[in-house]
């Protein structure tokens, strides 16, 4: 059982790795959370999280993830607090876009998680286009449980899986 988690984790490694994009749209080469979500290219372009309208100060700082309860896609009080700031950090940094990444935890089909993961989304990025967002500077995806930030088989690992990550990528056309 052991050697098949260590196999779990390395192969989730690999498969992140073999993921990056450095062309500025989607995920890209890793925020150190196990989400490998960030999507900026090289870390100078990244920023510092003590300059507000950088996207370090957003992933950070404001947050760059909301979760979601069981089998829900129902954004909670908490989530809209922390949507409400992304739309706002949004707002005043117009040449930047995102992908908006929908996960679930393990539990269930890999179909029904992928559908859950791209409602996840839609529902993030309804809620920050509501707070004034233009609706073509956002895109969704979904990873279903194929993007686990832990693996374990126990609620504390599902909570944390079961999420919605905002990925910054800076405009070129603009």
């Amino acid at each position: 059982m052991i050697y098949v988690k260590l196999f779990l984790a390395v192969l989730t490694v690999v498969a992140l790795t073999a993921c990056s994009n450095e062309s500025g749209w989607g995920s890209g080469n890793g925020n150190n959370n196990g989400d490998n979500s960030e999507g900026l290219g090289n870390s100078s372009s990244y920023g510092s999280i003590s300059d507000q309208n950088s996207p370090a100060y957003f992933q950070q700082v404001m947050g760059d993830r909301v979760v979601f309860p069981v089998d829900e896609a129902i954004l909670t009080f908490e989530a809209t607090g922390i949507l409400d700031q992304q739309a706002s950090w949004l707002l005043r940094n117009t040449e930047y876009r995102a992908t908006i990444e929908g996960h679930a935890d393990e539990r269930g089909t890999r179909e029904y998680n992928l559908a859950l993961g791209a409602r996840r989304a839609n529902a993030v990025r309804e809620y920050l286009i509501s707070r004034g967002v233009v609706d073509t500077r956002l895109q969704t995806t979904s990873y279903g449980k194929e993007r686990p930030i832990e693996i374990c088989s126990n609620e504390t690992c599902y909570a944390v899986n079961r999420r919605a990550v905002t990925v910054l990528a800076q405009d070129l056309t603009s």
